[in-house]
């Protein structure tokens, strides 16, 4: 069965791929493997020279990879171009950090002569999502490259254009074949990559089923993984808050990317004293949003990124509305051809409820209130997952006291959870385990490994 190309802004085919076989896919792993026994001798300099191009390349064809990106995904266009920036950037500072991040580290032990050596350990297998299609292989393969190791990548089905330009990309800037492979292949293939002795590791940025699928294989197998999968990131308003940089907040935190991350605020945790007041304009930002086509300039938000996940999310506020939720605006999916659903707010939302802790990946918020610090807190720590939040708050030290009670992998005070390339990402709970970008990034597939060289 062929892999499909679709624009979600019209659900029409784009183009096609053949996928390929299992023999071609092991062949695959086969060359990432041998490419790893020479790539791995290669120096820091010579590994620079190469993500440096591909930094460059990247910023000179961001308007084409742009274009593609929303395209096949239903980005708007001005987040797709940050999209190419933020990954040439990420690329800039493995290449220009790596062998800094990876020096060997001496052990100050009386009469002992010792060191640690960061080795990079074979070839890895990373399983990419949709949502950011190039950022996410970016994040992942750059460190691991520059570390000596080699990436195959298995991309999400529904984004092929922009695996294929992934692949040609490395190509392009001069990396060996087999340093990096772009693996057009379904999902079942995947437990059979993880199996093989030529594979050491692997990485996944998906859903909770997918994530729990990936670490039983590797568990199974002894390989070590990486998994950064779903979030329901509370937002969190005091009473002393500036309500009118909270909305701004709320709807950059919201309805980036469509409403689609994993790091997006869901969870709208408010102070009863000021919940109406936010409730009021959240509301009203929230109706004067454009839903359009995302290739064009005022266009607040596009569609999903595809029929299936709109009709989900459809299927999913019904339920809570069913169970008793209430509709302050939106609610469904607009007339149009597409992927399209409707901005929307929640209210009423309770523990009982569908969506109480599910992620709902897509234009949707729900706004709880809360009486108290420890009210809000308790709230937030409700939820299975734990990958990001936010504080907003005036009292900078009251924020970080009620950042370091959330059970998270990040919170950020007065903004939205976000990504920048030299801090570290990443969750706990049902969100994953491991970090990615920042110093962090590059040291999760590497053998810490004690060089002893005698007593002194």
């Amino acid at each position: 069965m062929s892999i499909k190309s679709i624009n979600p802004t019209t659900n029409q085919e784009l183009t096609s791929y053949e996928p390929l076989s299992r023999e071609q896919t092991m062949d695959a792993v086969e060359k990432a493997d041998s490419a790893f026994k020479s790539w791995r001798k290669t120096t820091f300099s010579e590994r620079t020279d190469k993500m440096l191009k591909l930094a460059a390349t990247l910023r000179e064809r961001k308007d084409e990879y742009a274009k593609i990106i929303t395209l096949e995904m239903g980005k708007r266009l001005e987040e797709a171009i940050s999209e190419i920036d933020f990954c040439a950037g990420i690329t800039e500072f493995y290449a220009n950090g790596a062998e800094e991040f990876l020096a060997n580290e001496s052990l100050e032990k009386d009469g002992v002569n010792a060191y640690i050596q960061s080795a990079p350990i074979g070839a890895l297998l990373g399983v990419m999502p949709w949502n950011f299609p190039f950022y996410q292989v970016i994040r992942f393969a750059t460190p691991n490259i520059m570390a000596g190791n080699t990436c195959l990548v298995k991309h999400a089905g529904c984004v092929p254009q922009c695996s294929t330009e992934i692949g040609k990309l490395f190509v392009d800037c001069g990396f060996p074949e087999g340093v990096f492979t772009n693996l057009h292949i379904p999902s079942e293939f995947v437990p059979t990559i993880i199996e093989s002795d030529k594979i050491t590791g692997v990485s996944l940025t998906g859903s909770e089923k997918a994530g729990a699928s990936v670490a039983g294989h590797a568990g199974k197998n002894l390989k070590r993984s990486v998994l950064e999968l779903g979030g329901n990131d509370a937002f969190i308003i005091l009473e002393d808050a500036d309500i009118e940089s909270a909305v701004k907040m709320a709807m950059k935190g919201r309805f980036v990317n469509n409403g689609q991350s994993c790091v997006a605020a869901k969870r709208f945790i408010v102070h009863d004293k000021v919940a109406d007041t936010f409730l009021a304009s959240f509301k009203k930002a929230v109706e004067a949003m454009q839903v359009g086509d995302p290739m064009e300039e005022g266009t607040d938000l596009g569609p999903l990124s595809t029929e299936a996940a709109a009709a989900g999310l459809a299927e999913s506020v019904q339920k809570t509305v069913d169970a008793g939720a209430t509709v302050v605006c939106g609610g469904s999916r607009p007339d149009r051809e597409g992927a399209f659903y409707n901005p929307t707010i929640l209210s009423g939302v309770t523990k009982d409820m569908p969506s109480f802790d599910q992620e709902l990946f897509g234009p949707v918020a729900t706004v709880y209130r809360v009486k108290s610090d420890a009210e809000a807190i308790d709230l937030a720590n409700d939820s299975s997952y734990g990958l990001g939040g936010s504080i907003h708050t005036k009292d900078i030290k009251r924020g970080q006291r009620l950042a370091e009670q959330i059970d998270t992998g990040m919170v950020f005070l007065n903004q939205p959870t976000n990504s920048q390339e030299d801090l570290p990402f990443g969750g706990t709970k049902n969100s994953g385990y491991g970090r990615e970008l920042s110093h962090l990034g590059i040291q999760e597939f590497i053998n810490k490994k004690l060089i002893h060289l005698g007593e002194k």
